[in-house]
C-alpha cells in the first residue's frame, strides 16, 4: 500500500508513525510533506495545535536515503545519525553529550565499574544491536555477513568495486590504524592501490558511519600543526575482527591494545554527541604539532576548550597532562583538563586537572 497507494497508506495509520526502510516507497516523501505543509498551515492559522515530530523515517543506505530526503523535504526534517549502540545504550543508562567540565562530571551518574577483563569483552565484542539480542552468536560469523552485505548493499550502490579482496585488505589496513593519523600514501603502499582511491574509500567508510575522521584543531598562534586527522572505528569489534585478533584476551594483552582503547573511548564520546542530535565535529578535535607534542581530544563546549588525554592504566603519572599548557595559545577559556583512565574514583594531579575513571562517559 505504501508504494501504490500512498495517500491512503498515510491516512490509514495516522501519527505519530514510524516507517522502516522508507526507501523502498519512495513516493511516500511527497505525501509526507504535503502532511507536514498541512499541519503547519493548521497550528497558524486554524486551531493552534502544535506541530510536533509525525514521522520517524528509518533507513540504512544512506546515500539512497538522503537523496529522497534532500530533494523532498528540505526544512521539514531533522537528521540523526546513528552510529553502533554506546555503552550506556547498551547497559540502558541515561546518555548526556560528553563535556570535560569537572564540575559537570562530578554531577554525573557513572556506570558500574567494571575490571579490565570485562572492559576488553567489550571492546572486543563491539556494539552492533544484534550481538546483545542474540548473545549466542558467532562473532566471526557476525562480521563476515556485515562485512558482505556491507560490500554487497552500500558500496557497490556507490563505486565500482572490481577487486573486492582489494576493498578488503584496504579496510583491514585502515583498523590496524585505528587510533592514528589518517597517511593515504602508506595506506596506498600497503594495499597495493593510489592514494586517491584510499581518499575515496575513506569517504565512503566515514559517511557510512564505519569510521570517524577526527580533524586537528587550527589555530593561528601555533604554528607547524600537523594538518592530517586522526581515524577511529566506531565499532571496536570489527576493528578487532579485521586485524585478526581471536579472543579478548590475545587482545588486552597485544600492542594493538592502547589503540583500541583509545578507539574506545573517542568512539563512546562521539556516540554521545550524535545521540543527542549534536554535530561531533563541531565539538572534538586532537592537537599535535611537528615537535611531537600531542593532546588526545580536545572539546570545545560553547567559549571553553577542554584538553583530554586517554590512558590505558589506573594510575598515569603527571607528565601525561604536560601539553596541556598549550591550549593557553588558542585565546580560549580552559576550565580544567582531564585524563580519561582506568582509576576507580576520580583524583586531582593539582587544582586544574584530573583523573576520571572511564564509566563517567
Amino acid at each position: 500500500m505504501a508504494i501504490e497507494d500512498p495517500e491512503t497508506f498515510l491516512r490509514t495509520h495516522g501519527v505519530p508513525l514510524i516507517i522502516d526502510g522508507f526507501q523502498y516507497a519512495p513516493n511516500l516523501l511527497s505525501y509526507i510533506k504535503i502532511a507536514i505543509d498541512e499541519a503547519r498551515k493548521n497550528e497558524m492559522f486554524g486551531d493552534g495545535k502544535k506541530v510536533g515530530t509525525l514521522y520517524y523515517l528509518t533507513g540504512s543506505q544512506i546515500f539512497e536515503t538522503m537523496e529522497n530526503v534532500t530533494e523532498f523535504l528540505p526544512g521539514r526534517v531533522g537528521i540523526i545519525d546513528l552510529y553502533p549502540l554506546s555503552t550506556r545504550e547498551i547497559y540502558n543508562s541515561k546518555e548526556d553529550v560528553f563535556i570535560p567540565d569537572i564540575n559537570i562530571i562530578k554531577k554525573k551518574e557513572p556506570l558500574k565499574y567494571e575490571y579490565l577483563n570485562n572492559v576488553f569483552d567489550r571492546i572486543f565484542r563491539g556494539s552492533y544491536p544484534e550481538l546483545y539480542k542474540n548473545e549466542n552468536i558467532s562473532l566471526e560469523s557476525y562480521f563476515s555477513y556485515y562485512l558482505r552485505t556491507y560490500i554487497e548493499r552500500d558500496v557497490r550502490k556507490i563505486v565500482n568495486i572490481q577487486d573486492e579482496p582489494k576493498f578488503l585488505k584496504f579496510i583491514s589496513s585502515l583498523a590496524a590504524r585505528t587510533g592514528q593519523e589518517f597517511n593515504a600514501s602508506d595506506i596506498a603502499k600497503d594495499v597495493g592501490i593510489d592514494s586517491e582511491t584510499v581518499a575515496k574509500w575513506t569517504g565512503i567508510l566515514s559517511n557510512t558511519y564505519v569510521v570517524f575522521l577526527l580533524q586537528p584543531h587550527m589555530n593561528n598562534n601555533v604554528g607547524r600543526i600537523i594538518k592530517r586527522p586522526k581515524i577511529y572505528f566506531m565499532d571496536t569489534g570489527l576493528a578487532c575482527y579485521l586485524t585478526g585478533y581471536v579472543s579478548s584476551e590475545t587482545l588486552q594483552k597485544s600492542a594493538y591494545s592502547g589503540q583500541i582503547f583509545e578507539t574506545y573511548i573517542i568512539s563512546e564520546i562521539v556516540k554521545s554527541y550524535t545521540n543527542n542530535g549534536r554535530d561531533p565535529k563541531k565539538h572534538l578535535y586532537y592537537y599535535r604539532d611537528n615537535n611531537g607534542k600531542e593532546i588526545d581530544l580536545l572539546v570545545i563546549h560553547e567559549d571553553n576548550i577542554y584538553p583530554v588525554e586517554i590512558k590505558k592504566n589506573s594510575n598515569p603519572g603527571k607528565e601525561v597532562i604536560r601539553n596541556f599548557n598549550i591550549v593557553e595559545k588558542f585565546e580560549m577559556n580552559s576550565p580544567n583538563g582531564i585524563v580519561i583512565c582506568l582509576t576507580k574514583d576520580i583524583h586531582a594531579f593539582d587544582e586544574k586537572n584530573y583523573m576520571i575513571p572511564i564509566e563517567y562517559i
